[in-house]
């Protein structure tokens, strides 16, 4: 019954024109702001799974590391038992160091990842190889997989170069010329490929076969920097995590793939708040049109409200049945919104209609994901600042003390 009378208060005509268009007015501003909410949180989530999906590509499930010291010691019957462990799927050992690349008078800061031929198995770094091909050579003759912006700083073109590359390397063994390329060890290197993950992957990274690596830097054969493990997804995840730290022990700790990014994660989980708590505030000054178009309804439906106490309506009865009016302008307003965002959303998805301006991203529009979660907290917030902005004017209507007159 409450509703019935809040429905008919909405829907029928008031004697002041500018009731209705303040009324309207607030419903527009709801559907605008949670519109607004929508698209940003859809757009947020695509960009965010992009990003997740390129570090899916390079980083690993697991990632094993000494729990002191920079070495990782891994016997032969250590690796055999993590490869028959069940939920294990596959494991990539890697060392890792930081080098000197020089092409002629190019040079540039690099980190030389060495792996074995288990890492396509572990991660998806081959297939973002833009030219050339994901070759690692042997140690006796290296090859180098190079990231865009090092083949671009060092002028290392993989496909028309006839001439190597000169890597340098720490030399552990040195203590004479520590910090100069005198105290490094240096080896020629053919470019075999250039790969595109992401601009910090770019930047920075080279890819070559472990062998080389620890030839290089005097490592013995059971010694890595760590161990990427692949799990199997249809698998308890955490069942499978456990069962590799006992089977490893106390010595080694274990990186998820969300611990290894730990800051990236946080970050981008802390910007989709801050994009909420802004939206949230201009969702309440907008619920100000709720206030005024309330409160001036107040006053247009005084006879009403005497004639609904005459017939018996305590104050809790009027001031609910004006809560609900202010109710349902925000729910009109925040079904429209939804309704038109998801409308945006879905023809971004399937036509793709805004582009992304510049040519160096990955996809040229803008991604898309919507996710329940994000409607449901869309719609309880716009709820609960419907009863904010509503309380004040219906709290004024239920203490309204008002006669009929003959």
């Amino acid at each position: 019954m409450k509703l019935l009378f809040a429905w008919r208060y909405f829907r029928s005509e008031k004697s002041v024109n500018a009731i209705n268009i303040i009324s309207w007015i607030s419903v527009l501003a709801i559907a605008v702001v949670v519109a607004a909410l929508i698209i940003v949180f859809s757009v947020f989530n695509g960009f965010e799974d992009l990003v997740k999906g390129l570090y899916a590509d390079f980083y690993s499930d697991i990632r094993v590391l000494p729990t002191s010291g920079k070495v990782l010691r891994l016997s032969q019957s250590q690796i055999s038992q993590l490869n028959h462990l069940k939920g294990v799927t596959a494991i990539s050992l890697v060392t890792e160091e930081k080098a000197v690349l020089l092409n002629g008078e190019s040079q540039g800061i690099v980190t030389v990842k060495g792996v074995d031929s288990a890492q396509s198995l572990v991660t998806n770094i081959g297939k973002h190889v833009l030219r050339g091909k994901f070759a690692l050579g042997t140690a006796e003759k290296p090859e180098i997989v190079v990231g865009v912006g090092i083949e671009s700083a060092v002028g290392a073109d993989v496909e028309r170069s006839i001439y190597p590359l000169t890597l340098y390397m720490p030399n552990r063994n040195e203590t004479d010329h520590l910090g100069s390329i005198e105290g490094m060890n240096s080896f020629q290197v053919n470019a075999s490929g250039t790969f595109m993950v992401q601009e910090e992957f770019d930047n920075k990274y080279v890819f070559t076969n472990i062998d080389f690596v620890k030839y290089m830097l005097d490592m013995k054969p059971d010694e890595y920097s760590f161990c990427e493990v692949k799990l199997d997804s249809t698998l308890n995840q955490e069942k499978i995590i456990k069962g590799l730290q006992q089977l490893l022990g106390n010595q080694y700790k274990l990186k998820t793939r969300y611990q290894q990014n730990q800051s990236l994660y946080s970050a981008m989980q802390i910007e989709k708040w801050v994009i909420y708590g802004v939206t949230c505030l201009i969702l309440m000054v907008a619920a100000f049109n709720i206030i005024g178009a309330l409160t001036m309804l107040v006053l247009e439906k005084q006879k009403d409200i005497a004639v609904l106490s005459a017939m018996g309506a305590n104050d809790g009865t009027i001031q609910q049945i004006f809560l609900l009016e202010g109710i349902l302008l925000s729910l009109i307003g925040g079904g429209i919104g939804i309704a038109f965002a998801t409308t945006i959303c879905f023809l971004q998805v399937k036509f793709h209609l805004i582009a992304l301006s510049g040519g160096s991203f990955l996809i040229n529009y803008y991604p898309v994901k919507m996710v329940l979660s994000d409607f449901v907290i869309v719609f309880i917030t716009v709820f609960i600042i419907a009863i904010l902005a509503s309380w004040f004017p219906a709290k004024k209507a239920g203490k309204e003390k008002l006669e009929l007159k003959s």
